[in-house]
């Protein structure tokens, strides 16, 4: 009985082991259960009985990947009174998570539009939070708000660090004094 629960943990391993490759090269929007299946050396049929849908199968990926990440720490960004330096802090954990998690990233924001509504909320809601987080000590300002919301973007990272050669100190510091000229 035991043996048979281990192999059953295993084939599921391989087969949340093959939608993280998948989802980290193709895509989840290119990701298939057959190629899902495929990849695990499983049948489709074999992937339903693990995961009934693909909603499922997002989900068993997602935590897997992030499981080996260090994510962002917004509790700890919200413990600086300091607004610049709050928003040094957040940025620098912030870009750290990107340029970890780069090739993953690229796909799933990239793919934002199709991945299933749990998700694709879960992340827009974990923007909000990083977003009114980063920006709260500021007074009210719909600049400092904009550059805010522009530097925490997978994207504005991702165009400054990866497309143009920036370190992540370097972009951290160029939105920064983006955030003090909106004063």
């Amino acid at each position: 009985m035991r043996k048979r629960a281990d192999q059953v943990a295993q084939t599921r391993e391989r087969i949340v082991e093959a939608a993280v490759h998948l989802h980290g090269t193709v895509g989840p929007a290119a990701t298939t259960v057959a190629g899902i299946a495929a990849v695990a050396g499983v049948t489709r049929l074999t992937v339903y009985r693990h995961f009934p849908d693909e909603e499922a199968i997002f989900a068993a990926c997602s935590a897997h990947w992030l499981s080996r990440q260090v994510p962002p720490n917004p509790i700890a960004w919200a413990q600086v009174a300091d607004p610049a330096e709050r928003l040094r802090v957040g940025l620098t954990d912030l870009y750290q998570f990107y340029r970890d998690g780069r090739e993953m990233l690229t796909h799933v924001y990239g793919d934002m539009a199709v991945l299933p509504d749990t998700h694709r909320r879960t992340l827009e809601d974990r923007q909000e939070l990083f977003h009114t987080l980063l920006a709260e000590p500021f007074p009210a300002n719909q600049r400092i708000r904009a550059v805010i919301g522009h530097a925490i973007s997978f994207w504005t990272w991702r165009s400054l660090c990866l497309d143009n050669g920036l370190s992540n100190a370097e972009a951290v510091e160029l939105m920064s004094a983006l955030a003090d000229l909106g004063r």
